[in-house]
């Protein structure tokens, strides 16, 4: 525990307001976090940019161009599991009040503008559960009684905590198991074909009992994996059963429900499948009408893969009209010895870029808050989250990915266009966004052992910057 730094002192340095005056863009004010230094999301200086003309190749530069805009930004979340609930639920009052104010507050904390659910239980959860009697198809049991306990009250905290709106789309991992061709909720099986009917109602009756508790439900994911048989919560759709449910089950029973506004996402897996999935639903005008967007995960790296950012691309460039959302990721194999191993922000930095140069308008991170043993999670499947309570003493360990997916969500406004971030080293990654309110976040990413200083060139003009090793850095120009 003594190489675990918590100290109260931990939001000082979160004191910058994300609603900025716009101002002739010739200056920029920067933050940085970077590894064996105490920065985190600290002020580290401000640049003024003085004419430059054209670089040389020796030049290590960041050019920036805000004529070129692409997708619209929506948020950036993380997941209101079971897990964290329960975690949360055990926490002093003081250690509450302080995660949530360390997720939800734009000023004080790092903005979170987005959330997600899961509908029954997953495998970040103390024990299988549902929401129904076994064999009733007309879900007259129908009862939420079960997230009332932790669950609903972590939302409304969040919610309450983010200025009373905070996006919420909700995900199942297994239908019951009654309704399955395997008779479990676990280890894959299908859905089968007697209750596609019964199952799109199960979608219609958990929002409109989340929407009667005050939660307005914004979206919803067909299911949570479904090309994954596990040993927890899980259901296999094939691309083709994916797409007729939605076809013929699912976006009809939410149109006639009232719920045709709901953002209704497909696929909700990794990356490598991606396209395959996407062109096999969105090929189809009957089914593509219903679909918002096509959301995915990070785990295609468990093939040993690396992460596929131009299969985002393909979908992107191929149904512009549809949008890409991250729906997970986390690290795996958690391990309480790695709560200061700078890899874990680094995975996020890599994903968080690379996915929004993709064109991915929303992006929301797995549990928000997982404990010393990195659940409670009832299949053994313990994961890192960006913090951690030891609930042994009550603290709170802020890993280093709270602050990395921090130089995103605390700086980005909803509303904001992608622009172009271009970098002439590898070893320097970047995106960059204009927010409603004219101001400019460019986010540059170190993950070399080196100390690089380069230029930041905008339209002939530039101002000299220093990257630390292992570092990320968000510049805000304005």
């Amino acid at each position: 525990m003594s190489s675990i730094k918590i100290y109260s002192g931990l939001f000082s340095c979160l004191l910058m307001t994300t609603t900025l005056q716009v101002m002739s863009q010739n200056s920029a004010t920067v933050y940085t976090t970077a590894k064996g230094t105490p920065m985190r999301l600290a002020e580290s200086g401000k640049l003024e940019f003085k004419p430059f003309g054209q670089p040389v190749e020796t030049q290590i530069c960041i050019f920036v161009d805000d004529d070129r805009s692409f997708q619209t930004f929506m948020g950036i979340g993380g997941a209101l599991t079971d897990a964290s609930a329960e975690v949360y639920a055990k926490l002093p009052t003081d250690k509450q009040r302080e995660l949530i104010k360390a997720y939800y507050d734009p000023v004080n904390g790092i903005g979170y503008r987005l959330a997600r659910t899961n509908i029954a239980s997953c495998d970040f959860s103390s024990g299988s559960y549902t929401y129904v009697s076994e064999k009733d198809a007309e879900l007259k049991s129908f009862n939420i009684q079960h997230d009332r306990q932790y669950k609903i009250p972590l939302i409304k905290a969040a919610t309450q905590a983010a200025g009373g709106k905070l996006p919420l789309y909700v995900s199942p991992w297994s239908p019951p198991a009654w309704m399955k061709d395997n008779n479990s909720l676990i280890q894959g099986g299908k859905l089968l074909p007697q209750y596609r009917q019964a199952w799109a109602n199960h979608y219609v009756k958990f929002i409109q009992s989340y929407e009667a508790e005050g939660m307005p439900v914004w979206g919803l994911s067909v299911q949570n994996e479904p090309m994954a048989k596990q040993r927890w919560e899980s259901c296999i759709y094939t691309a083709e059963e994916e797409r007729d449910f939605i076809r013929d089950y699912l976006g009809p029973t939410l149109e006639r429900s009232g719920m045709g506004e709901k953002k209704l996402i497909a696929w909700d897996h990794n990356r490598d499948l991606l396209y395959q999935r996407a062109s096999t639903l969105l090929k189809d005008a009957a089914a593509a009408r219903y679909v918002w967007g096509i959301g995915f995960h990070w785990y295609e790296t468990w093939t040993g893969s690396a992460m596929q950012f131009e299969n985002l691309k393909r979908v992107q460039e191929s149904f512009p009209d549809k949008n890409l959302i991250f729906t997970e990721g986390c690290v795996e194999k958690f391990d309480f010895k790695r709560v200061n191993d700078w890899t874990l922000g680094e995975r996020y930095g890599l994903s968080m870029i690379g996915d929004f140069n993709a064109g991915t308008v929303a992006w929301t991170d797995w549990n928000i808050l997982l404990d010393e043993n990195g659940g409670p999670n009832h299949v053994g499947n313990f994961c890192f989250a960006p913090v951690i309570a030891d609930t042994r003493n009550g603290s709170l360990i802020y890993t280093n990915a709270y602050y990395y997916i921090g130089h995103f969500s605390k700086f980005l406004q909803p509303g904001a266009k992608r622009i172009v971030a271009s970098s002439n080293r590898d070893l320097l990654q970047t995106t960059a966004f204009r927010n409603p309110d004219g101001t400019l976040v460019v986010v540059v990413m170190n993950t070399s052992d080196n100390t690089l200083d380069f230029q930041l060139w905008k339209n002939g003009n530039a101002a000299p910057a220093k990257s630390l090793p292992h570092s990320m850095m968000t510049f805000l120009i304005r």
